[in-house]
Formats: structure tokens, C-alpha cells, sequence
């Protein structure tokens, strides 16, 4: 507990996330905490605030979230700033913090304090994008290389990569994919008044708000709390649960289709049009980790394989089966011309039809 209590932090972002990490580590004896957000609370997150009311509506942020700490214990030191992180002047919101929290929700600015603690050897964990998620159980801590289907998580570690940071930094996000949710629309009168650019504090902030479901946002930030109060301790969570504990099966999918289209087509072939991980959303989350053929039984060896003969190899034109079943298709679809509705029925050929419009409508979050 005295190493918790000696312990210092620094909240960058103090929304829904952010809120609720901040005060879970006041709770757990955190005695020293820097709160870091430009913006103010509105009526669109009330429902996910830690410590916003009706009356904080228009107040910054990190106001409210330090009267709350001040009521929870008022001996804790809180410096709450009404600023927003920069890459220029990024050394003086983060000094003397022994773990920062990233709970931006602008990839610029987020890839930039991530790669600034990164070289700086400043420790940090990061919040990935809870809006538009609803299953709690798809939530995972990993490293950042170790993500998988979340669309923002993916282009943070892609971003990093490209600067020259793989990996090193523990993240919090979620496995679930996406519905078919998008940004709330503005109303008409908005666009009528003026350029709706106008409407946002910075240039590059979205002005329209993404749906976000209350509790999740909470989640993500304990998540946070717990695993900064656990090193602090002294205690770290040293196995956490494995994100890509299918990542094998992922990789056997994704070589047994290459392998099978290299028999299709003669040709040696060296990568295929997606990647492993989106050979495991096909079959975990398109297909339910069940095989396309009826009765839908889960697979004791899946595979996946090319649908229609006449159409190119794309996420949307391939199936998942039992390997067996996989390998009947290849001889009676490609070697023997039929076609997958003569081979496997109209059950089938509609299950794909429906499987392969998810596809379309997850391709824009996900890939």
C-alpha cells in the first residue's frame, strides 16, 4: 500500500474513460494525480462520466473529476489542467509521473504521446476505443502488438510501427466487432448555419459523437486503474489472458487456405489479400466459429476455402467448413465445375449470402 500511496499519475483525457481511472486510483490510494483535457462536459456524456451531473454541463471536465477526488480524500494532491497534450511541449503535463493514462480519442495526438513516452522511457498504458462496443467480455489487456480487430487499436499499432515502436505498450481494448452503428448525424440546421468544421475545438476533432454504451467506457478505464495499481504495487498481472490464444488456429487458417489456392490455381502464391487475423474474424465472429454446411456444427478441424469458382479469393467469397468438407468442395466446385449450391444446398448458399454481407458492412470498421 505505502508504494501505491507514494505513487504519481497523469490522466490524459478525463472522458469516460479517463474519469473513471482517475477516480478508482484516488480510491485505491493513489495520493498524487495530474488531470490533462481541454474539453468540457456535455449532455452526450453523462452517460459514461465518472463524476459529471447535470450541473457540470459546460464546465471543464477535469474540474468536476477533481471536486469529486477532493470529497473522496481531500489530502490527495490533484493538478487539473485545462489544456490539451502536445507533442512540443509534452515533457511539462507528464513530469514526475510514474505511469501515464491514454484515454484520447484522437489517433494523432494519441500515436504522439505514446511514442513520446515510448522514447522517453515514461511509463504508459492506453485506452483503445470503447464507442460502438457493447459485449464486456470481448475486453482485453494486451500489448499493442498483440491487438486484433479493433479498428483503432489497429491503426495506433500500425502508426507506432511505422515510427519505430512495435511494441512495449500495455492497452486495454476489445475483440468485439462493431455493428452496424456509425457517427450520430448532425441535424440540418447545422449544415445550414455554416461550415460544421466550425463546430469542433480543433481542426482535426470530430464534431459528430460515435454511440457509446455507459458501462463500457467505466470498464475500460478500471481496466486501466487495475493494471497501473498492480505494478505500482509491485504485484504486476504477469499472464494476462492470452488475446491471441487462437492465434495459432489463426495462422494454420491462414497457410491451409494458401496452401488450397495454390492447388486451385497452379500457382505458387506468397500472400493471400488478407491476413491471419482477419482469417480468425472471419471464422470467430463472421461465422460463429461454426462451418457454413448445415447442421453448423463447430469444426474439429476448420478451414476455410474459397466459395465461388467464377469470383476472386476475398473475405466476402470464403466459407468456413470442416476440413474434409473443404477439401469435397475443391474437387466438386473447381476440379468438377458444379456449382457450391449444386454440391452443398440452398440452406447453405443462403447462410454465405448472409455471411457475406456482414462481411461488407464490418469491411469499413475493421479492414
Amino acid at each position: 500500500m505505502a508504494r501505491i500511496r507514494k505513487g504519481s499519475v497523469v490522466v490524459v483525457g478525463c472522458g469516460g474513460v479517463g474519469s473513471w481511472a482517475a477516480i478508482m486510483l484516488v480510491r485505491s490510494g493513489i495520493s498524487k494525480i495530474r488531470l490533462v483535457d481541454f474539453d468540457q462536459v456535455t449532455l452526450s456524456s453523462l452517460n459514461r462520466h465518472a463524476t459529471a451531473v447535470l450541473a457540470d454541463v459546460g464546465t471543464p471536465k477535469v474540474r468536476s473529476i477533481e471536486r469529486e477526488i477532493k470529497q473522496i480524500a481531500r489530502w490527495v494532491e490533484v493538478d487539473a489542467r485545462i489544456d490539451i497534450w502536445r507533442k512540443e511541449q509534452g515533457g511539462d503535463l507528464l513530469e514526475g509521473a510514474d505511469w501515464v493514462i491514454d484515454a484520447i480519442d484522437n489517433i494523432t495526438t494519441k500515436v504522439e504521446l505514446l511514442k513520446y513516452c515510448h522514447e522517453h522511457g515514461i511509463k504508459v498504458f492506453s485506452s483503445m476505443g470503447a464507442g460502438a462496443k457493447s459485449d464486456p467480455t470481448r475486453i482485453q489487456i494486451a500489448d499493442i502488438s498483440d491487438t486484433m480487430y479493433d479498428p483503432l487499436a489497429r491503426s495506433v499499432r500500425r502508426s507506432l510501427r511505422l515510427q519505430g515502436v512495435p511494441s512495449g505498450i500495455p492497452v486495454v481494448y476489445s475483440t468485439e466487432v462493431p455493428g452496424d452503428v456509425k457517427l450520430l448525424p448532425l441535424p440540418e440546421e447545422e449544415f445550414q448555419r455554416g461550415n460544421v468544421k466550425e463546430l469542433g475545438v480543433f481542426d482535426d476533432f470530430r464534431v459528430r459523437i460515435l454511440p457509446v454504451l455507459g458501462p463500457l467506457p467505466s470498464i475500460f478505464g478500471l481496466n486501466a486503474a487495475t493494471w497501473i495499481l498492480c505494478e505500482l504495487a509491485g504485484k504486476p498481472i504477469a499472464n494476462p489472458l492470452p488475446t491471441k490464444g487462437r492465434k495459432k488456429l489463426n495462422e494454420r487458417l491462414y497457410r491451409d487456405l494458401q496452401h488450397r489456392e495454390q492447388k486451385i490455381t497452379g500457382q505458387i502464391i506468397n500472400k493471400l489479400p488478407f491476413d491471419e487475423d482477419a482469417c480468425g474474424l472471419l471464422f470467430d465472429d463472421i461465422h460463429r466459429g461454426r462451418s457454413a454446411v448445415p447442421p453448423h456444427a463447430i469444426p474439429s478441424r476448420p478451414a476455410l476455402v474459397r466459395w465461388d469458382p467464377a469470383q476472386p479469393l476475398a473475405l466476402g467469397n470464403c466459407v468456413a467448413m470442416e476440413e474434409k468438407d473443404a477439401d469435397t468442395h475443391v474437387k466438386e466446385c473447381f476440379e468438377g465445375g458444379k456449382r457450391p449450391e449444386e454440391v452443398w444446398g440452398e440452406e447453405c448458399a443462403g447462410v454465405v449470402s448472409r455471411r457475406k454481407e456482414e462481411v461488407r458492412r464490418l469491411e469499413e470498421w475493421v479492414l
